[in-house]
């Protein structure tokens, strides 16, 4: 009998397993789980539990992006060895995770999925968290990729909106804008209270200020009427009858503002009365000043030739006008004073400070010089003398220095005002064109040359730009490595579906033969059947039939036989190429070693250049 090698020789050495209905129903719990997290390859049929179970494990544990230095590589049916030392190594990782369950490797060898069931919980629930702050950061960085070259149609439509909104608003600003009416002349009399210059203010812009100071009066006659006695209710009522007198004031407070204003022009080449006045005070200011001269005759004239008709307001009116002129001037002299008075104070203080500085200062010295007196009188007397002398021997290359520099200086100017004096004396006979011809003519080649040399560095940058396009066509090692990852990750996925489709082949081919096998056997029994009274009612046709029934029987024996020869072989062909996975595998595992150590050493090989490019610069 011949003995099968690979994984049915260790067949006996499995790890009995607990089956009982609490392992079963926690088995489909944890199926259930790792089916929920993603991991898809618990719903084969043709694994066992144990793989589906450990194969669950490491891809949680894969998932959750722990920084772990163990290479956790699960493979379906694996040898006795190869599962231990997988579960040793995920017990192991699950402290680092910090997995508030304990697990032993016994437990998943022996299939104790009571005790795994709360490990793979807990595995699923950090798995399901890391791919959800994942799926988070792809998400915000994809939404952020997609808004950098596209947009939607409803940002389209905001942006046409805004624009148009603020087009709107800005025409509205145009449109509704306050517009300038009047400006004061240059040559007006300047404004002094702040009460003027809001008036001022609003008249150029068309608009005519209340009377609050007339209003205010009115109702501080009111109160004071409703205060009097009735024997004093008359002087109230004089006084009420001034309110025509204080508009009227008011009216020309305005108008005197108005004076020194002068129109707006509205359309382009039309000239006011004021402009023509302005125009006239620029070119005299001779007519100006008999003007003013005139108006102060003819009002003096007119108050002397009719006083009796000016009332006694009007001329009161006009005396608090001439005092409140004069309190202007003479506040406007105090300002000015004041302000002088300010100044004063502050150059004095400065003066004070820097009086004391320069006071400190010379305190200083006085010191220092008290203490180099002191050294002096310690010192050596032909020390000191030889320090005098250099001393005065400084002092005099010093000004020797200076006296020099002055003479080079005006040397110099000297010079340049002769080679000015002799450039003009050439010019003036005509000896200077033929340099200036020499001259043009190296300018000339010059710029050639200059052309010449732009145009190859510009071919030359056109070159580098070519090759650079070149270089980054070529893909860096970082890009190799990603590419490399990704097919080896589409690799897997292909070869697991290949394999899973080629499983479903062979059981389907498997099927499909046994299908054929029952229905000959079925075929077979039918015919027997049929024919077995007929054979029974004679003796030859008995010998007959049980000799077509030994044929059969041979036949049968015949084909159990190559069958059998034929599962012999598929099983030896089987172990062989198991074997040669085993090793292509221990190959595998020593290139991916190798290359680790190769990089470890790259890394150390890099590190030790650095420091000795630090030390020798």
């Amino acid at each position: 009998m011949v003995v099968p090698r690979g994984q049915e020789y260790q067949a006996p050495q499995e790890v009995e397993t607990r089956e009982d209905e609490e392992q079963n129903i926690k088995l489909t719990e944890i199926l259930e789980l790792l089916v929920a997290a993603g991991y898809f390859r618990a719903r084969i049929k043709g694994l066992s539990p144990f793989d589906k179970v450990v194969g669950g494990m490491t891809w949680c544990i894969t998932t959750c992006s722990f920084d772990i230095d163990v290479d956790l590589l699960f493979q379906e049916n694996s040898t006795i060895g190869q599962k231990i030392a997988l579960t040793e190594k995920i017990v192991s990782v699950l402290p680092k995770m910090k997995c508030p369950h304990r697990l032993e490797p016994h437990q998943i060898q022996g299939l104790d999925f009571i005790h795994i069931f709360p490990v793979v919980q807990w595995l699923v629930k950090r798995a399901i968290e890391t791919r959800e702050e994942m799926g988070d950061y792809i998400r915000s960085y994809s939404i952020s990729q997609f808004q950098k070259t596209h947009r939607l149609p409803e940002d389209d439509e905001f942006m046409q909106r805004k624009e148009k909104a603020i087009k709107t608003v800005t025409d509205i600003f145009e449109v509704y804008k306050p517009q300038r009416k009047y400006k004061r002349q240059k040559g007006a009399e300047e404004l002094v209270d702040e009460e003027s210059k809001v008036h001022a203010t609003l008249l150029e812009y068309g608009r005519r200020y209340g009377f609050s100071r007339q209003a205010g009066k009115t109702e501080q006659a009111e109160d004071k009427k409703n205060a009097l006695p009735p024997g004093l209710a008359a002087a109230g009522k004089a006084e009420l009858c001034d309110e025509d007198d204080l508009q009227a004031a008011e009216e020309l407070r305005i108008k005197t503002l108005m004076t020194g204003m002068a129109a707006m022009a509205t359309e382009e080449g039309k000239l006011t009365a004021s402009t023509v006045g302005q125009i006239v005070g620029l070119q005299s200011d001779e007519i100006k000043q008999i003007v003013s001269e005139y108006a102060e005759k003819q009002s003096e004239l007119s108050t002397e030739e009719r006083p009796e008709r000016l009332g006694a307001a009007q001329q009161h009116r006009r005396k608090v006008a001439s005092l409140n002129k004069q309190i202007l001037q003479k506040t406007k002299l105090l300002e000015e004073l004041q302000a002088k008075c300010t100044d004063l104070q502050a150059k004095c203080t400065e003066a004070k400070k820097t009086l004391t500085e320069v006071k400190s200062y010379s305190e200083k010295l006085d010191k220092e010089l008290a203490a180099l007196e002191t050294i002096e009188s310690q010192a050596d007397s032909s020390i000191l003398q030889s320090l005098r002398a250099l001393v005065a021997m400084n002092e005099n290359l010093k000004s020797q220095e200076q006296e020099f520099k002055a003479h080079c200086r005006e040397e110099m100017e000297r010079l340049q005002q002769n080679i000015e004096n002799l450039k003009a004396e050439a010019v003036e006979n005509g000896e200077e064109q033929e340099p200036n011809k020499i001259i043009e003519q190296q300018y000339k080649t010059e710029k050639d040359k200059l052309q010449k040399i732009r145009l190859l560095l510009a071919r030359r940058n056109r070159e580098i730009a070519i090759l650079q396009r070149k270089i980054d066509e070529v893909p860096s090692r970082a890009e190799l490595t990603q590419y490399q990852k990704r097919f080896i990750e589409l690799y897997s996925q292909v070869s697991a579906t290949h394999k899973e489709t080629k499983q479903f082949f062979t059981l389907y081919n498997t099927l499909d033969d046994k299908k054929v096998y029952l229905e000959k056997e079925v075929n077979l029994l039918n015919s027997i059947h049929d024919n077995f009274h007929q054979a029974m009612a004679s003796s030859g046709s008995r010998e007959q039939f049980l000799r077509q029934m030994e044929q059969i029987v041979e036949g049968i024996k015949q084909n159990r036989m190559k069958m059998e020869k034929k599962k012999q072989e598929n099983k030896m062909r089987r172990d062989q190429l198991n074997d040669g996975y085993l090793e292509l595998l221990e190959k595998q595992r020593l290139y991916f070693k190798t290359v680790k150590e190769f990089k470890e050493e790259c890394r150390k090989n890099e590190m030790l250049l650095s420091k000795l490019k630090a030390s020798s610069s």
